[in-house]
């Protein structure tokens, strides 16, 4: 079988809101995960027997890295000793609360599902790719959602197509630090779909909850929002690094682009409702049909 590409699409927090927090130690939150244009991409390749993986533009260990989890997982699951060869270019900056990891994998998913032809639906895919982290499945699904839970439950919804100016200040955060930090809000009231969709909804009194706490932690990300919100409302995207400021105008994004500070990564992407993964695989699959 010839080999093939996709994309793993990277996403943003518009907000992220820690309603509660669990007896097993997980936290009840609301979020939007708008998915995004900017993407990592796998390429995929069949091999005789056993995966492996190698990784372009990032320093991540080919052992034990999400991608070689989720395709040890699918062939634990499937009862299959089929082979793959999976090689990620890394664009998605790690550690940046932007769900590269998380994205990397649900492409790895849908993709060996493919290389082997088992078949399997998005559901059962959701469903293994929950094992490997709680936002893997709203990138199998590939389309911008709202979410509760620990962010399993998912509702599709309808965004407007901004445009997004992204910095990454060149810092790493562990979930883990901010998550267990005794200073995080939990307890912020639930709100609803139909509040967050409101003209005024995406800054009207919603926030990041985990955004004080990296501030503090982390001096870059608050110098990096501290410049980015001098050009309008800036926000951290789930528990970090990276800020985004939205806007519907694209030549305005790029003139922020233009005067970032260069000891900062950036660029500007757009959102998307449906994944370009979706398309991706849906084209891979038709020409496995010819």
């Amino acid at each position: 079988m010839a080999g093939f590409s996709l994309p793993a699409p990277a996403k943003l927090n518009l907000f992220l809101h820690i309603t509660g927090r669990r007896p097993d130690g997980y936290h009840e939150l609301q979020t939007v995960f708008q998915l995004l244009e900017y993407h990592d991409v796998l390429h995929f390749e069949a091999s005789p027997a056993g995966i492996e993986v190698s990784v372009d533009g990032a320093d991540i260990p080919a052992a034990g890295n999400l991608v070689l989890r989720a395709g040890q997982a699918l062939a634990e699951q499937a009862g299959v000793n089929y082979g793959a060869r999976v090689r990620l270019e890394k664009r998605i900056p790690i550690g940046g609360g932007m769900g590269g990891g998380s994205s990397d994998a649900a492409t790895a998913l849908v993709g060996l599902n493919l290389l082997w032809g088992l078949g399997l639906d998005q559901a059962a895919l959701m469903t293994l790719g929950r094992r490997l982290g709680a936002d893997v499945p709203v990138f199998i699904g590939g389309k911008s959602a709202w979410a509760e839970g620990i962010g399993e439950r998912l509702t599709p919804i309808e965004l407007s197509r901004d445009w997004y100016v992204v910095i990454y200040p060149g810092v790493q955060v562990p979930t883990e630090r901010i998550f267990t930090h005794q200073d995080l809000t939990r307890d912020t009231s639930p709100i609803t779909i139909a509040r967050f969709s409101r003209p005024v909804g995406l800054w009207n009194g919603l926030h990041n909850d985990c955004e004080q706490i990296a501030r503090r932690l982390y001096p870059e990300i608050d110098a990096t929002l501290g410049w980015l919100e001098e050009w309008g409302t800036a926000r951290m995207t789930g528990t970090g690094s990276c800020v985004f400021l939205a806007t519907s105008d694209r030549a305005f994004a790029e003139s922020i682009l233009e005067h970032v500070p260069t000891q900062w990564t950036s660029f500007v992407t757009r959102g998307t409702q449906q994944s370009a993964l979706v398309e991706a695989s849906a084209q891979i699959r038709k020409s496995f049909q010819h």
